[in-house]
């Protein structure tokens, strides 16, 4: 019974399997949709496309730059444009990202609208403003066992005006074992002042696409496409204090915001939690503690959440969200105060947790989730 059960499993998902592949060769080489026409922001730009390829997609080709952390699989929800035509029926894959209210303005996740005739959406004005820069892997070094540092050249010339806080999307070409072309999003690490060049921190996750390309394949030298800038994440214009709580990789924009801070001499009250697991999880001490030194009252407070027994760490213990509660409890009245943070979903929502329950109000709480 059970090895009956196990072939009509077999069966059944194989059957399924076939359908797909027959639907995808159906999609790319039978149907044909002719040329379509594009229609961006009532006129301010057009441009006919050959139909049938995802709204993200045939973007790309005219190179407009929709932003998609997950690389156009769906996952993520950054790619929101507003679709008033030709759009489509509303796919279940759109529901997670897309509540009601939006769904009735035309809200829409351009890697999941297939381009089948003429279209008009609406995106932000500044991303047409992005560009795509053919850049030179200058240097990359390890700062752990699995994070790395990159700084890529830009073209001569050329230059990306972002602001501290935003993020580019790098892409990753076709090499043996990956399904293809992929990007991925991460945050900018640079000095903002360094016209140059673009600086990234990046952590290996396992199996993925992308960081394994950069792990296993990238070498100095080699060339890299990214496109940017993205994103909104930036220091507000205020006197408020600032927390800034980022773990592993996160440190990236909260560098290039430490960086602007020094840069315009800032005088604002700011703490930065950085949270690793262990010591050989922890990196860019010194770089820290050198902002210390030259932006006026700012103080960085790292902790290891699981020692190991040789460590010899001195330093604070726990997770970061431990650190911060610890700190506010110390603080007469933390609801003055911002907070910056960068990170695991999970652990932004827990630091979140925190800040709201010492009365930190939602929009004084900034962060991307990657």
């Amino acid at each position: 019974m059970i090895a009956n059960a196990i072939i009509a499993i077999l069966v059944i998902s194989a059957v399924g399997a076939f359908l797909a592949l027959l639907l995808v060769i159906a999609e790319r080489f039978i149907a044909n949709y002719g040329e379509v026409k594009v229609n961006i922001n009532n006129g301010k730009k057009e441009f006919t496309a050959k139909g049938g390829d995802s709204l993200l997609s045939t973007l790309s080709l005219a190179k407009i730059f929709i932003p998609s952390a997950c690389g156009g699989r769906g996952t993520c929800g950054y790619c929101k444009v507003v679709v008033s035509k030709g759009g489509g029926p509303f796919l279940p894959t759109e529901e997670p990202y897309i509540d009601a209210v939006a769904k009735a303005d035309g809200v829409r996740l351009a890697c999941q609208v297939k381009v089948r005739e003429d279209i008009d959406i609406q995106i932000p004005r500044e991303l047409l403003a992005v560009k795509e820069y053919d850049c030179v892997l200058e240097k990359m070094e390890d700062l752990t066992y699995d994070v790395k540092h990159l700084k890529l050249a830009l073209p001569q010339g050329e230059s990306m005006d972002f602001v501290a806080g935003q993020y580019i999307q790098f892409k990753a070409p076709r090499y043996k074992g990956s399904p293809g072309e992929v990007s991925r999003a991460y945050s900018i690490a640079s000095n903002p002042l360094d016209k140059g060049h673009i600086e990234l921190i990046i952590r290996k996750v396992p199996g993925g696409i992308c960081t394994t390309y950069i792990f296993e394949h990238l070498t100095e030298g080699d060339k890299v496409t990214i496109t940017g800038p993205y994103g909104d994440f930036h220091l507000s214009d205020t006197d408020a204090p600032m927390l800034f709580i980022a773990t592993g990789s996160g440190m990236a924009p909260i560098r290039s915001l430490l960086h602007h801070i020094a840069n315009n001499r800032i005088k604002r009250k700011g703490v930065f939690f950085f949270g690793v697991r262990s010591l050989k999880d922890m990196f860019m001490l010194k770089e820290m503690q050198a902002f210390e030194k030259t932006i006026p009252e700012f103080r960085f407070i790292p902790g290891l959440s699981q020692p190991e027994e040789d460590d010899n760490w001195r330093g604070r213990q726990g997770r970061v969200t431990k650190l911060l509660k610890e700190y506010l409890q110390e603080q007469s009245d933390a609801s003055n105060y911002e907070a910056y943070l960068c990170g695991s979903p999970g652990m932004i929502d827990a630091s979140i947790a925190v800040l709201s329950s010492f009365n930190i109000p939602q929009e004084k709480i900034f962060y991307d989730k990657f």
